[in-house]
């Protein structure tokens, strides 16, 4: 197994060492090199171009960040075997791979009230079947019930890896530069009190520079309005999609996607082998073919939405701090069935979309951040911390959004 260790260039941390055994046989598996074809960002590259990377180069820098943060602990006296690194290094080296196309923006589209997240525990607990059992340690640490909790809150939490690597990448990707935390000083400041994962006092500014570059990366990037615009017309298009095949129209799109399509699945479904392999053939090109196809569809409504996404004729959108006005509302309803040449008051919705975004800065709710102060004196970040407390870090904002055609489009619609 020595000849197979490799060692791969990440633009975000440099060097990555790939250890011989099962994450080099995780990494080679089908499952995993899947998510080459996922973009991490969805449809932000419409607005920062550059923002094209995928879900395995997000997966390979959580792994990576795994590695050094439980090496860091180990440094500092903490019990932890290296067969326990090797399982939350695959725990975090799976915890996307339920990620369907264009990774958030379709979740709970293509299927329906159904997470990534359980859907990456599904494949993880087929691939324990195929590794013979190798998975068992990863798949426990993956959902919290492995003994040493604090293995599941570097999986999963407020500060977890997965959050440390996607900001840093992100934010590499889109040029957007207030996404850049201190990494490497918040690993080391990483220590476990109480089996709790914590941060030591010295480190208490870089999770403060963390906290508000994630909340700055949402309003500026995750949910950009144009970005926004763009996911709604892939969501509008998808949902027209699965009208047309509730009807029984025929429309082109590969195998994988037409199961999806025209069924609904429930988290159990997804026990069987065929659905989960059916699922596991859908990645962005799946989406991308079917929508250059439908762009000649006989249902104008798919037609257009799929040929203003194409050529990045977006809606125009409107963010309110409040809920839109019910008579304005109808006020953009009514011209956009001016504008749009031959659409119905019953279609109306394709094309005029409200809804709400939410960004959650500091949540409670979700676990705390605790910081150490001396040897056992624990504080909460939000409680400790000088620069956190105003109120807009003490939970969620919420906005709301207006998504309508910007111009007259002539296309003539026969619905």
């Amino acid at each position: 197994m020595a000849s197979k260790k490799k060692i791969i260039n990440d633009p975000i941390h440099g060097f990555i060492d790939i250890p011989s055994g099962l994450i080099f046989e995780l990494l080679e598996h089908p499952y995993v090199q899947r998510l080459r074809n996922i973009k991490q960002m969805g449809l932000s590259y419409l607005v920062y171009p550059g923002a094209c990377h995928s879900r395995f180069s997000h997966a390979l820098g959580a792994m990576h960040l795994m590695r050094q943060s439980l090496l860091s602990l180990q440094s500092k006296g903490q019990n932890i075997s290296d067969e326990e690194i090797e399982a939350a290094s695959c725990a975090i080296l799976l915890h996307d791979i339920g990620h369907g196309p264009f990774s958030h923006t379709l979740e709970n589209t293509i299927v329906e009230n159904i997470s990534h997240e359980e859907l990456s525990l599904a494949f993880m607990k087929k691939l324990n079947t195929q590794f013979n059992n190798r998975l068992a340690m990863a798949i426990a640490i993956f959902d919290g019930s492995y003994p040493k909790k604090f293995l599941h809150q570097l999986v999963s939490s407020q500060l977890d890896v997965d959050r440390l690597d996607y900001l840093c990448r992100d934010s590499f990707f889109s040029g957007v530069a207030e996404g850049m935390i201190g990494l490497e000083r918040i690993i080391k400041m990483l220590d476990v009190t109480n089996d709790e994962l914590i941060v030591e006092a010295k480190g208490i500014y870089s999770i403060e520079k963390f906290l508000i570059s994630r909340r700055l990366m949402y309003w500026q990037v995750y949910l950009h309005k144009t970005v926004l615009s763009a996911d709604q017309i892939l969501l509008q298009l998808l949902r027209r999609a699965k009208l047309l095949f509730a009807r029984g129209e025929q429309l082109f799109a590969s195998p994988a996607l037409c199961l999806f399509l025209q069924n609904q699945f429930t988290v159990a479904d997804f026990e069987q082998d065929d659905i989960l392999d059916a699922f596991a053939q859908l990645d962005d090109s799946d989406i991308d073919c079917a929508i250059k196809i439908w762009c000649d569809s006989d249902d104008a409504i798919l037609s257009q939405l799929c040929r203003m996404l194409t050529a990045r004729h977006l809606f125009k959108i409107e963010i309110s701090e409040q809920p839109f006005d019910k008579t304005y509302i109808e006020e953009i309803k009514q011209t956009a069935l001016r504008n749009v040449s031959g659409l119905s008051a019953d279609n109306i919705d394709y094309f005029v979309i409200t809804d709400s975004i939410v960004n959650k800065g500091y949540d409670e709710g979700n676990g705390k951040i605790q910081i150490r102060y001396g040897k056992n004196e624990l504080r909460d970040i939000y409680e400790t911390s000088d620069m956190l407390s105003a109120q807009a870090f003490s939970g969620i904002t919420k906005k709301y959004f207006l998504c309508y055609p910007k111009a007259r489009i002539n296309n003539t619609f026969n619905v």
